[in-house]
């Protein structure tokens, strides 16, 4: 009979090496069928869960407020309601005035594209292609063609539309209804998640936590700041340029700039196709040009400088992070895939790092931008450490006799 602990002859039989990879390959199976399970479970409740993400993030960039509202007197129950009040008289403001521009602006918009439809026309008779009022015809018959034949699926595209504006305005209402107890008592309400952990590591967990949020609230005011520095900087290309809506072109830009690397570009490409159909393709060249320029200003000077230390992270993790989140989520999950990453990132260096084994997490000023986690001490310091902890022993050994 084969002693307990002792491997079986057959086990002995397999080479260490397959014994290590076997070991390894399960283990992989185990994380991978782990984070499929998640990302299930993350898009089966995305209704839910998306709606909370933007809560927190706009918590995140409301959060200081509040506090420096308490710190002048402000009841801590009415600090929240008049921020949300602030916040949504401005945004209302801002949207109105958009609104307004583009329905001022759409007219002259028509005017240059139906111009430019007939310079592409006349290009098309009279250049290298030479084709005849026949051809034009015939090509415009097969679109309306095309269109009226996919008109089931062009039907259903647009109750499908439909659909998706209704549950765009549920999930605004449950982010907004999450964002007061999120501002209210979001202190509290940590406290309450943080009694899951076990008591031995819960000061680990809490402190965490906290660096996580802390650096949330870095990463999305400097993502604000490049937000607006990119839609000034694109804005004024436009603007100098004679291409038409700009205001809501800067707009956009805005709204692309959260997300990383990718969402400036993409509603910078939206800028320059305007401009290529209403001004030609010079115009669109310039646009192009300047559009480069903001976003290399943003790259090298502003994300470096703004983001610090406390939520660096690596292009590739960005670019990974913002793929996955598109899977999962769609254009939301790209939205809110990066802060995730960067809250990840702090927590665990948080957890990893040994000059934060003694620190009480309420020193921790979550609303100040701060560092995701302290530098472990160098190896000298934790000999002269150990070196003191010694010392201390002797003496008071010492003091006993």
């Amino acid at each position: 009979m084969i002693g307990v602990g002792t491997p079986d002859w057959e086990s002995s039989k397999v080479p260490p090496l397959l014994r290590v990879s076997a070991a390894l390959s399960w283990r992989f199976v185990a994380v991978v069928g782990a984070l499929y399970i998640v990302s299930q479970a993350v898009g089966y409740m995305a209704s839910v869960m998306i709606p909370v993400g933007v809560a927190l993030l706009l918590a995140a960039l409301l959060s200081p407020a509040v506090t420096q509202l308490t710190r002048v007197g402000v009841p801590r129950g009415l600090a929240p309601g008049v921020v949300l009040v602030g916040g949504l008289a401005v945004v209302g403001g801002v949207l109105t005035f958009v609104i307004t521009e583009f329905s001022n602006g759409l007219p002259e918009l028509q005017n240059q594209v139906t111009a430019s439809l007939s310079t592409i026309r006349d290009w098309l008779k009279d250049g290298p292609l030479h084709l005849s009022e026949l051809q034009l015809q015939q090509y415009v018959d097969q679109l309306l063609e095309t269109v009226k034949a996919n008109q089931g699926e062009i039907t259903s595209g647009a109750l499908t539309t439909a659909a998706t504006v209704g549950e765009l305005l549920t999930g605004l209402v449950l982010a907004l209804f999450t964002l007061i107890f999120f501002l209210h008592d979001g202190d509290g309400i940590w406290r309450f998640i943080t009694r899951i952990v076990p008591r031995d590591v819960r000061a680990r967990a809490d402190l965490a936590g906290r660096r996580g949020f802390a650096s949330l609230v870095s990463y999305v005011r400097a993502t604000a700041v490049v937000a607006v520095v990119d839609a000034v900087g694109v804005g004024i290309g436009l603007w100098i340029v004679g291409v038409p809506l700009v205001v809501p072109l800067a707009a956009l830009v805005f709204l692309g700039a959260f997300i990383p690397i990718v969402g400036a570009v993409i509603t910078g490409v939206v800028a320059v196709l305007i401009a290529l159909v209403a001004n030609g393709p010079v115009a669109a060249a310039v646009v192009l040009a300047i559009l480069i320029g903001v976003m290399q200003l943003e790259s090298h000077v502003l994300q470096p400088l703004l983001l610090g230390r406390a939520v660096k992270l690596h292009p590739l993790a960005v670019v990974l992070a913002i793929s996955a989140g598109l899977v999962v989520a769609g254009i939301a999950g790209a939205l809110l895939s990066v802060p995730l990453l960067a809250v990840l990132n702090s927590g665990i260096r948080s957890l990893l790092s040994d000059a934060d084994k003694h620190v009480d997490p309420r020193r921790v000023d979550v609303d100040e931008p701060q560092e995701g986690a302290p530098k472990d001490l160098g190896d000298e310091h934790r000999v002269d450490e150990l070196g003191s902890d010694d010392d201390k022993k002797k003496d008071k050994g010492r003091e006993r006799r």
